[in-house]
């Protein structure tokens, strides 16, 4: 029944994003529109914890030793992710610093380069518009995660359920840093690729915006999967 609980939760995320306005701006709505997804994933997970039985064998044996959110989270997805979430912070500070006005005047839409041919006004460019979303929406998902796994460690259950909702739960929230990421990246490195000049620092900050791009798109498309069937990842391991 928990699995079906998820898959319910994501749907509601994609009906939320997709029906939702958020802004008129496409590429702003879709910022949006991924925490909605990864909040409603979460109420997913958790609904599914409210509605999981534990699963007792016929001799029951209490347990002494205290539980541990440490112990039931995927290290190593966590890990990474927190990586990724560092690396979405620091890009987002990056292009809110030097963003500009765009040629219609709006605040923060574009990149201004003065280059030896002349000065470029080039866009879209992810200023602070992209910052409140991006950064916003994974700091709310961070708590939202960190309060569910709590939830998750001290339920009455078996450590297998215990894993399985842990990974969901770091999955959804997997999704909230590496959707804005990807969109983040994407979007600054075709900026970077319209630059006429640069040189050398323009190969490299593109080749590391290209990287983090497909990294973030990769790990996306992994946290999604873990969130759907985290129980296929957790018998994997074991």
């Amino acid at each position: 029944m928990d699995t079906p609980t998820r898959w319910a939760g994501a749907a509601a995320g994609v009906a939320v994003g997709t029906l939702v306005d958020f802004n008129p701006e496409p590429d702003v709505q879709l910022l949006y529109a991924f925490p909605a997804f990864g909040l409603c994933v979460m109420a997913g997970v958790l609904a599914a914890d409210l509605i999981a039985r534990p699963r007792h064998s016929w001799i029951r044996v209490a347990e002494v030793t205290p539980r541990r959110v440490r112990d039931h989270v995927p290290r190593a997805l966590a890990t990474f992710l927190a990586a990724q979430a560092l690396i979405l912070t620091v890009l987002v500070v990056i292009a809110a610093s030097t963003a500009t006005a765009d040629s219609e005047g709006r605040s923060g839409r574009a990149l201004a380069v003065e280059c030896p041919a002349g000065s470029q006004l080039l866009g879209p460019w992810p200023g602070l518009y992209y910052a409140w979303p991006a950064l916003g929406g994974m700091a709310l998902g961070t708590v939202a995660c960190a309060l569910l796994l709590r939830r998750v460690t001290l339920r009455s259950q078996t450590d297998d359920q215990r894993r399985i909702q842990a990974r969901a739960a770091v999955g959804a929230w997997g999704v909230l840093v590496t959707a804005p990421l990807f969109a983040v990246s994407f979007t600054m490195a075709v900026v970077v690729l319209s630059l006429s000049c640069a040189g050398v620092a323009k190969v490299f900050a593109l080749a590391a915006l290209a990287l983090t791009a497909f990294t973030s798109a990769l790990s996306g498309c992994h946290c999604l999967g873990v969130l759907l069937i985290p129980q296929a990842y957790t018998e994997a391991r074991s």
